[in-house]
This record gives structure tokens, sequence and C-alpha cells, in this order.
């Protein structure tokens, strides 16, 4: 049995770059990007007018200026500004040369139809100037990195139409078990729903990779390894859950190894989840994850996450926060780094969910995050510091 550490040490150091591809950048939504994106223009590309008002020299702001033209956003200015004169503009709008000042329209009174006075007592030059925020040239978004919302409008304004992103993971999801029956039969004596794959189906899905359901598998040899089989065929990562205990009929790690699977570990020091497999083969890479949806769930997070990102490129880091335990907290051994699903109240307090054991899929669904316990850790007081993932 191996610590946490060494575990997830193990699992990112046999990650390898899946490749990459280019997609339209309007699809390129939470992919990784795969190589960095310059900016072609200056941004703004030209002094322009920060608001409506009247482009001016700021010497002349005592005066009573002549309107001498009007110019749109979009429309380049036909005439500079000479001593005593503005142009009325409008936001977005070149600032014709001579000018150093916007005036707000709120700051100003018509005199006559073609000239205006400056009417309050000071203003700022209201202007964006050319490459205040971007230079032709700069950076605007690094290779590694998960393509956000905002990003997508910087492709857009930079030209950046087709980016180079990393390639999906594709992910085989696999239940076994004879007790198994699909969510949409009702179980009859003896038999339960398959949770867990649909779990890890959503799991994937929100880590912005690619699930294939491949069904579930009866608890025979023979059946676990045609399954394992056509998964490592036919995707990068393989998701299977149960039958990889100690039980008469738990073939995985067997068949593991048929298939060539190099297993790097069997057991970790955790709680839940302390009967994890992982293995890799020249192409693909394996986790024999435990049946019951508590573990499964929480060593997605912690474990295959962090590989599907790395696969693809990006150094993914888990956000933690440290927050004061709102009760006391005690547990009986601590031989284990243990994971506590765990709700925070309305003052920022961790409470940890009711929670009866790893088959207790509702928890999850109370629970906000994780509270970590390391191993040799007995107990926190109310008040103390401790650390915790957002779910």
């Amino acid at each position: 049995m191996i610590s946490f550490e060494k575990a997830l040490e193990t699992i990112l150091s046999s990650a390898r770059y899946l490749g990459d591809e280019r997609v339209d950048f309007v699809e390129s939504l939470n992919r990784v990007l795969a190589e960095d994106v310059y900016s072609d223009v200056d941004m703004p590309p030209f002094d322009k007018a920060a608001m409506d008002g009247f482009a001016c020299q700021r010497e002349d702001l005592g005066k009573v200026l002549d309107v001498i033209e009007t110019v749109a956003a979009g429309q380049i200015p036909q005439k500079s500004i000479g001593t005593g004169q503005c142009v009325r503009i409008m936001t977005g709008a070149i600032v014709p040369e001579g000018a150093d000042t916007v005036i707000m329209v709120e700051q100003t009174e018509e005199v006559t139809p073609d000239k205006i006075r400056f009417t309050a007592d000071k203003t700022r030059p209201n202007i964006a100037y050319r490459a205040e925020d971007v230079k032709e040239g700069d950076i605007m978004w690094n290779k590694g990195q998960p393509i956000l919302p905002s990003h997508i409008a910087i492709f857009a304004a930079v030209g950046c139409t087709r980016p180079l992103v990393a390639r999906q993971p594709k992910v085989a999801i696999l239940s076994t078990g004879d007790e198994l029956v699909e969510p949409y039969d009702k179980p009859g004596p003896g038999k339960i729903r398959n949770s867990n794959a649909w779990q890890l189906m959503a799991q994937v899905r929100n880590a912005h990779c690619l699930p294939f359901y491949m069904g579930i598998v009866p608890d025979t040899e023979e059946e676990t390894e045609l399954a394992i089989t056509k998964s490592l065929e036919e995707c990068d990562v393989v998701l299977l859950t149960g039958g990889v205990s100690m039980g008469e009929f738990d073939f995985v790690p067997k068949v593991m190894r048929k298939n060539n699977v190099d297993i790097r570990f069997q057991k970790v020091a955790v709680k839940p989840g302390k009967p994890t497999v992982f293995g890799v083969t020249e192409n693909s890479y394996i986790f024999g994850l435990p049946g019951n949806p508590v573990s499964s769930f929480i060593n997605f997070e912690v474990f295959v996450k962090p590989l599907l990102y790395k696969l693809m490129g990006h150094d993914y880091q888990a956000s933690e926060l440290t927050l004061p335990l709102g009760v006391d907290y005690k547990r009986k051994k601590a031989e284990r780094l243990e994971w506590v699903l765990v709700d925070i109240n309305e003052q920022g307090e961790v409470i940890p969910v009711s929670y009866h054991g790893s088959a207790h899929i509702h928890a999850a669904c109370l629970a906000k995050a994780i509270m970590r316990v390391d191993v040799n850790t007995y107990e926190f007081s109310k008040g103390e510091i401790v650390h915790v993932r957002p779910l």
C-alpha cells in the first residue's frame, strides 16, 4: 500500500501528451491551448474617444470652441484640431490629430449650433490610447492553459480563429457486477441500479473530456477480459468500478496483466478508496476504482482528473481553501489520509455532512467540498483551520 502523495506522483509521471488539433475558436471553450497566442494588432488600434463628447485641446477649455466636424465610430476624421476648435465625437471614434482631450457632452453647453463651451472645472483626458491595453506581438494566452469564455473574445480580437488545442482524452467507463442493472430498470431481489458509471460519465464531461459508456460487465473472467480489451483498444483512459478488492470474483488485476497492463499500484493509503488500482499500457491508462460510489467519486477528483488534464498538457492544481471548522471532529483510526465530505455554512465554517460509509451516495450531493485529514491526525477542534477542496 502506497501513500496518497506517492500514488499521485506515480499517476502523473506516467502521463504522455496525447497530441493536438486545430478547431474553430467558437468551439474551443474549455479546451487546453496547445500553443501561445499572440496579438497581431495594437489594442486599442488607435487613440479613441472613451465617451461621447467633444475632442479639443486642453489649453482651450476656457474658450468658446468652434465645432468643425462630427466623427462617429468607424469614421476617419477629415480635419485636424486647431486653436479654438473641436469636433463632436462618439464613443470609440478616432481622436483627430491635434486633440488631446475629450470633454463629456454633460460638461458642455451649446452657445450656438456650431459653438460649445466647457462648463466644468476640470476633466480627465477621456481617451483610450493606442496600445495601452495590448501591443502587437504581446502574448494573449499561454500554452497549457484552459480556454475560458473571456479568451474567446481575445481570440476574436486578435484574429485567432483556428487555435491549436490539445486532443481530448477518450475515456471508457464500465462497471462490473452481477448485482447491477441499468437506471432504466427497476432492481429485482439482490440487485441495485448502476449509479457509478453515470456519475463518472458526468465527472469526465465536467473535466472536458470524452466519455464512452461500455456497459455493465458480468462477474466472469471471460466477460471482464473482453470488456477491458475492447476499452483499452478504443480509448485513452479506462475507468472500471468494482472487481478490484480481494473477493472471489474480483478478476480485474488478473485481466489487466493478461492485457499487458503494467500495474503501478493496487492499494492506496486513502479513505475512502483504499482498493484502487492503476496501470498503464503502451497507449492507454486504466484505473480500477472501488465499487462504492463515494469512493469512486472522490478518487476521480483526486487521481483521475489530474491525469486527464496532464494528458492534455495542463498542470492541473485543485483549488484549496483554508477555513475554520464549525464543530469538533474525531476519528478512531489515522493510518490513512481521509477525505471527508463537508458542507460550508453561511459563516464560512466547515461542517462534516452526515455520512454512513462509502456507499452513501446521497452524502456527496449534500457536500460542497472535501476536507483533508492527514495520516496520524485523529481530531480537529472547533475553530481550527482545515484544508478543503471545493467540489
